[in-house]
């Protein structure tokens, strides 16, 4: 059974999160600011946590960061929670930070996905980096493959929650062409991404095939 640490300032929305993995056959434990969640994490490591951007005083952001910057915390995945849209400036300060971006309201459903997506996308990076390393293959490119793997996944969800969220008649109505270029420049980068992950996935399949 997996462990899921949520993090929200409001009981009402917390006691909702609680009782929908319940129902999904996790184990939710709660916080309800970033300074309990960050000090629930010098004592228990969940499995995922689930965490609110618009908390006071301290954001989810800033949590984030902290809990990404901490050595001992780190590699817990952490999925954010928010009713207000993402927008490009955080994609890119935050993304390679973050597993995952979900709206509120969330059904049952759409939350149960994330969470295990990420799960799964965990459990198989680091399936390819263990038998990467038992066939020698350079640490090196072991790392950038495990950066990128995580990195083009995430970002391509991040990429489609913005193309929602900013359509065309925004764009039209004014929302600016700053947006959409920088909408752009996040497609273009994980374009080039995709094609070195592709490189290094060709690499791991020769040096599999020659063992």
């Amino acid at each position: 059974m997996y462990t899921i640490l949520i993090v929200d300032d409001s009981p009402m929305i917390v006691d909702v999160f609680v009782t929908m993995l319940e129902r999904g056959g996790y184990r939710p434990i709660t916080a309800f600011s970033g300074g309990e969640c960050l000090e629930t994490l010098k004592s228990t490591t969940p499995d995922l946590v689930l965490l609110d951007i618009m908390m006071e005083p301290m954001d989810g952001w800033e949590t984030l960061e902290k809990i990404k910057t901490n050595p001992e915390t780190r590699n817990i995945p952490v999925l954010m929670l928010t009713a207000k849209p993402l927008t490009p400036e955080e994609a890119n300060q935050y993304g390679i930070y973050i597993e995952d971006y979900i709206l509120k309201p969330t059904t049952h459903h759409q939350l149960y996905e994330a969470i295990e997506h990420v799960l799964a996308r965990r459990h198989s990076i680091a399936a390819d980096i263990e038998r990467a390393r038992e066939a020698g293959v350079d640490h090196r490119i072991i790392d950038e493959y495990e950066r990128l793997s995580k990195s083009v996944d995430i970002n391509k969800r991040l990429l489609k929650i913005l193309e929602t969220t900013y359509s065309i008649k925004d764009a039209r109505a004014g929302m600016g062409e700053n947006i959409m270029r920088a909408i752009k420049s996040m497609a273009t980068s994980i374009k080039l991404q995709e094609e070195r992950l592709n490189q290094i996935r060709g690499q791991f399949s020769d040096v599999f095939e020659a063992r």
